[in-house]
């Protein structure tokens, strides 16, 4: 049930006991709730009139249960009748007005908008006006407002998740985590404290560039607010004013300086201010808000009423408002009646040009000449009050509007809407017209409001874009913490080398340790935006240089250390930065592979090696890195050759050749002989030592039943070479071998040595 006609209810059945109330009908009261249920309302306020004039005492209970009918039913002058009669018994408390505004504030949305649609002329810009402003707001921010202050960045700061926002705004809003994204302050922690906040310079930059006067608009706003803060309001308002001479169409900006006079007391200078906001932009609720808090500061009572009823029109949600609306309409309503009987003074709420949404049922019904319409009221045996408030002569300033229908919602019933607005069409001036008319004294030019600052294309320079390391437009840009961007690839290399800027030298280790290298938002869209064509020529490079990198036959990178084994785990711990770029690439281009070699002195690296796959890696703060890797294949070296500081190499892999016959026999009886072998030393080895075998290369693999069914051979013969105690040489010459045969029978000659050799 809604929460005035609840009230009312309970009200009502309270006075049901009192002796007044012995008159009253049960079943027709019932009847009237059905009526209510139905959206009948005109029935339900004569079956509440009738009972009404059975009693002896008035019943202030079903006066206003009454009053409520009459205002869903659209007859407002008609329930604000009865409002003052109830208002006389008991002075009526804001939150039974609840329905009353609910229904004003309802009507004037509903006559606006069907108003602003049937006008023709209305131009593409101006509709664009209207939309905008229905749109939540946050949906209307451009490229260059912040997230939180909803205007042109001043002072913007990137952060390491790749949102920016004004560097004031993250002071004032800090909230330990990205208001965006919701990043956590444990994968940042210090740039999310006052002193690590630095202000991204190519950024600031542009938008200086870009948005000369609304930048510095903007910076003496922020000035304005600084200053406002230390309570030194004398010099924040010239800082203000300072900030609208560049920006006069700012409505936001205008919406500070109001504020600011409403504290300074200066409740004239704030209600100009809020007016040509609402010329400004007349769909804004914050608008009409901040006038009908001026107004209501001033003491000027019904016109900040007005502005209310414009807010809940145009945000029907916002409660706040709604109390404040109730609160000035029930005092209006109760103070017709003073103690000594005689009624005081009111004057109808001025129309006032200060918005171009004019709150027509207002218009209508609290200072129209529309005569009353007394048909209904023939019946109607109701006590009535002469009150001077309402009357001008033999006209009502209150008149009744027959005829008309809020459409709200009863909290009965679905809203049946029965009639329709029959208000003159013609006290309805065009939006458009009179919003070009109003603007004209204000500002020149009048922002679209369509959601886009727009760049002179006169400004726009790729040079502006260029990372300062590879001297090309920036790919997938990246903002660290001292507010330098660059290439994220670029910078990746430098830190690969140095934790430290490559401009300012300020030391990154924290931000390298979180690896948090996120794309800067903004740069990205402004290029995808201001330069797709020369983006899409650097993307196309990026992409050329990435194919190169994943053709593992033309240019295989080859990481110089020790043996490694097909089948066979081989843990690398990384440090160097030429095999950080070598490992970072390999993850890149998603092959997960690259070659192991030996040294040799000659040629930098041996002619024979073997393949390995990424299996996993970790990073350490520091920029090192575990990399988990397994043989796959065994190759040949072809062309040694160099990349970026690492070494490459076009290979050709190795297979071993099959036999068949009896030379597959005897290789079947080499095979199962040597494995025999292996595992009788193997057994024979000390606990200890064979738990250290096994914890860093696993078990013996077991026996296969074809030794040749995979091309690199068995793979308990890769796990013994890697276990036996033998030179790299030795273990290199037994890898380059393509014969199962000769490898089995090295094998078993090491076998035979080692044993011979073991101390016993």
């Amino acid at each position: 049930m809604d929460a005035g006609i609840e009230n009312h209810a309970e009200y009502y059945v309270h006075e049901l006991s009192s002796p007044s109330a012995t008159g009253l009908c049960a079943e027709m009261l019932g009847v009237a709730d059905e009526a209510c249920r139905a959206g009948d309302f005109d029935l339900a306020a004569e079956i509440y009139t009738s009972q009404l004039a059975e009693l002896e005492h008035t019943d202030r209970g079903l006066l206003l249960r009454k009053a409520d009918a009459l205002a869903r039913g659209g007859r407002i002058a008609d329930a604000l009748d009865s409002y003052c009669i109830a208002a006389n018994l008991q002075a009526l408390r804001p939150d039974e007005l609840q329905i009353l505004v609910e229904v004003i504030a309802h009507t004037i949305r509903t006559k606006e908008h069907s108003d602003i649609k049937t006008i023709s002329v209305a131009s593409t810009s101006e509709s664009r006006c209207f939309e905008s402003d229905e749109i939540d707001e946050e949906q209307n921010l451009d490229l260059f407002s912040c997230y939180l202050c909803k205007c042109l960045l001043t002072e913007p700061t990137s952060l390491v998740c790749g949102h920016t926002f004004c560097k004031r705004c993250l002071e004032d809003d800090l909230v330990k985590e990205c208001r965006s994204c919701r990043l956590k302050t444990n994968k940042s922690p210090r740039q999310f404290s006052v002193d690590g906040l630095r202000v991204n310079v190519i950024i600031s930059g542009l938008i200086g560039k870009w948005f000369n006067s609304e930048s510095k608009a903007r910076r003496y706003w922020s000035e304005g607010e600084g200053l406002w803060k230390k309570m030194d309001l004398s010099n924040a308002i010239l800082k203000f004013n300072t900030a609208i001479e560049l920006e006069p169409c700012e409505c936001r900006l205008l919406a500070r300086r109001a504020e600011l006079f409403m504290e300074m007391k200066n409740f004239g200078q704030a209600i100009k201010d809020a007016d040509t906001m609402c010329r400004l932009r007349p769909l804004w609720p914050k608008a009409h808000y901040i006038k009908a808090a001026a107004f209501r500061s001033a003491g000027r009572n019904e016109e900040a009423l007005q502005e209310y009823f414009c807010c809940l029109a145009l945000k029907s949600d916002w409660i706040a408002v709604k109390l404040e609306a109730q609160k000035i309409l029930s005092h209006m309503v109760s103070s017709v009646f003073v103690t000594d009987g005689l009624a005081t003074s009111m004057q109808p709420l001025p129309a006032g040009p200060s918005s171009r949404i004019k709150p027509s049922f207002l218009l209508s019904s609290l200072h129209s000449s529309l005569p009353r319409d007394r048909a209904k009221e023939g019946c109607s045996k109701e006590p009535t009050l002469s009150c001077s408030k309402f009357k001008d002569g033999n006209s009502s300033i209150l008149p009744r509007s027959e005829n008309m229908n809020s459409g709200l919602s009863s909290p009965f019933v679905q809203p049946v809407l029965k009639r329709k607005w029959t208000e003159d069409a013609k006290g309805f001036e065009p939006p458009n017209k009179q919003l070009k008319e109003d603007n004209a004294s204000s500002c020149k030019t009048l922002p679209t409001f369509s959601g886009a600052r727009q760049v002179p294309s006169q400004l726009l320079d790729s040079a502006d874009f260029e990372c300062s390391l590879c001297m090309r437009l920036f790919y997938e840009p990246v903002t660290t913490p001292c507010g330098h961007t660059f290439c994220l690839k670029c910078l990746e290399r430098c830190l690969d080398h140095n934790p430290n800027c490559p401009l300012c030298k300020e030391n990154l280790s924290e931000y390298l340790a979180t690896r948090a290298y996120n794309k800067t938002l903004l740069m990205e869209e402004l290029l995808q935006r201001y330069f797709c064509d020369e983006l899409a020529e650097r993307r196309k490079v990026h992409e050329e240089e990435m194919t190169e990198l994943s053709n593992l036959n033309l240019e295989v990178p080859i990481f110089v250390c020790t043996m490694a084994f097909p089948t066979i785990p081989c843990p690398l711990h990384v440090f160097e930065p030429r095999y950080r770029l070598m490992i970072r690439r390999s993850m890149e281009t998603g092959t997960k592979q690259f070659g192991m070699c030996i040294a040799d002195e000659l040629k930098g690296f041996a002619d024979h090696g073997c393949m390995l796959e990424v299996r996993d890696v970790k990073f350490f703060p520091d920029g090192r890195s575990v990399v988990d890797t397994i043989g796959i294949a065994r190759f040949k070296v072809l062309c040694h050759g160099q990349r970026d500081g690492y070494h490459t190499a076009q290979i050709e892999y190795l297979e071993d050749k099959k036999v068949e016959g009896e030379e597959l026999t005897e290789l079947v009886k080499l095979h199962d002989s040597v494995y025999d072998q292996a595992l009788g030393w193997f057994t024979s080895l000390k606990d200890d030592m064979k738990n250290q075998i096994i914890s860093h290369f696993g078990h013996l693999p077991v026996k296969e039943s074809d030794p040749q069914g995979n091309p690199n051979g068995p793979a308990w013969c890769w796990w013994l070479l890697a276990v036996l105690p033998l030179e790299n040489k030795a273990q290199l010459t037994i890898l380059a071998m393509n014969a199962l045969k000769d490898r089995l029978v090295a094998i078993r000659r090491v076998l035979i040595f080692v044993t011979r050799k073991r101390p016993r």
